[in-house]
């Protein structure tokens, strides 16, 4: 009786792959669309996210609806699925009017990039930061040409507590490509050690979940895919403006195969830049020769903590960037 209790039985409906032939749904590759039509892998993934009975859902990019329907099967409160390909209104339709008596599921025709998350879970408990995570999750198979773009900017409202994560802790559960997925756990001086791996680390607890081979999805991409859980720290490594951090890791990961100061030395203008390079590391105590996989997560913290002292004493270098395209006297002209 448990059981049946939290695994919610849908009435009878068309199989996904069905659906797909029915309303001759073909995958786009403009939008990077890979269906997953195994229901014990959709079932897996959604078990990854943990309890969501009773909880909030936003799936991103349902597409035909078979994480869809894994969700629906643990009874959550409340589901949104933010879809922006409208041909698949009709399927996710059917699963919207068969789940209507146990979750009130919202379908939204729209881009992630641009939904208001905290429009969708408005009417969603908020928790206190430091209390259990929010009864909110994250899910979704996203589409690779939108993924690393995406987790950055949920990276950023999670550091700024907006968006999903006004209302607490929010957790995610998404898929990326294996490769990323790699990169998004590496510690120091792993081969995959980029700038990806510090900043899904200074803000959440990473957990690569397992791998879905690639001959899973129709059509089948080049690649594997990765399972990730993020959970969001209740004390971040680090506590600065997200974009100042973002501007040192960035810049020093551009010579990933160099020292780290020859990357740090283009935070600042060319006539300070041996003086401050110098200084920075002085400030961060941290060996200039060391590369930029090879440094850890707090000495990463310490480098960002010395930039922000330099930008106090030198405030021009806070703004300064060194791929902005330099005036020439014939522009002026």
């Amino acid at each position: 009786m448990a059981a049946a209790a939290t695994h919610l039985r849908l009435p009878p409906l068309p199989t996904v792959r069905d659906l797909v032939k029915l309303y001759r749904l073909r995958a786009l590759r403009q939008l990077s669309q890979n269906f997953l039509m195994d229901d014990r892998l959709t079932d897996k993934i959604v078990r990854a996210a943990g309890r969501i009975r009773n909880h909030y859902v936003c799936e991103v990019g349902p597409g035909p609806g078979g994480i869809t329907r894994s969700i629906i099967k643990q009874h959550p409160k409340k589901l949104i699925v933010v879809e922006k390909d409208p041909r698949f209104l009709p399927t996710l339709e059917l699963l919207q009017e068969a789940s209507k008596q146990h979750t009130d599921m919202k379908i939204e025709i729209g881009d992630i990039l641009t939904y208001q998350l905290q429009l969708g879970f408005q009417d969603a408990p908020k928790m206190d930061w430091f209390d259990a995570p929010a009864p909110i999750h994250l899910i979704g198979n996203l589409p690779f040409s939108v993924s690393t773009h995406l987790i950055i900017k949920w990276l950023q409202a999670i550091s700024e507590k907006n968006s999903a994560w006004s209302f607490g802790r929010t957790s995610m559960t998404l898929t990326f490509q294996k490769e990323v997925g790699e990169r998004m756990v590496a510690t120091d001086s792993h081969p995959q050690r980029c700038r990806l791996s510090l900043m899904c680390q200074l803000w959440c607890k990473v957990d690569y979940k397992f791998t879905i081979p690639g001959k899973a999805f129709v059509p089948k991409p080049d690649v594997d895919v990765a399972v990730v859980t993020l959970e969001p720290l209740k004390y971040p490594l680090i506590d600065l403006p997200f974009k100042m951090v973002e501007k040192v890791i960035r810049t020093i990961f551009n010579m990933r195969q160099k020292y780290s100061v020859r990357g740090a030395e283009r935070l600042f203008p060319e006539e300070l830049r041996d003086t401050l390079s110098t200084r920075l590391y002085q400030l961060s105590d941290i060996d200039p020769t060391t590369r930029p996989y090879q440094l850890t997560n707090e000495e990463f913290c310490r480098i960002c903590y010395a930039y922000k002292v330099i930008c106090e004493d030198y405030p021009e270098v806070r703004d300064y960037d060194s791929r902005a395209r330099k005036i020439k006297l014939s522009d002026v002209e």
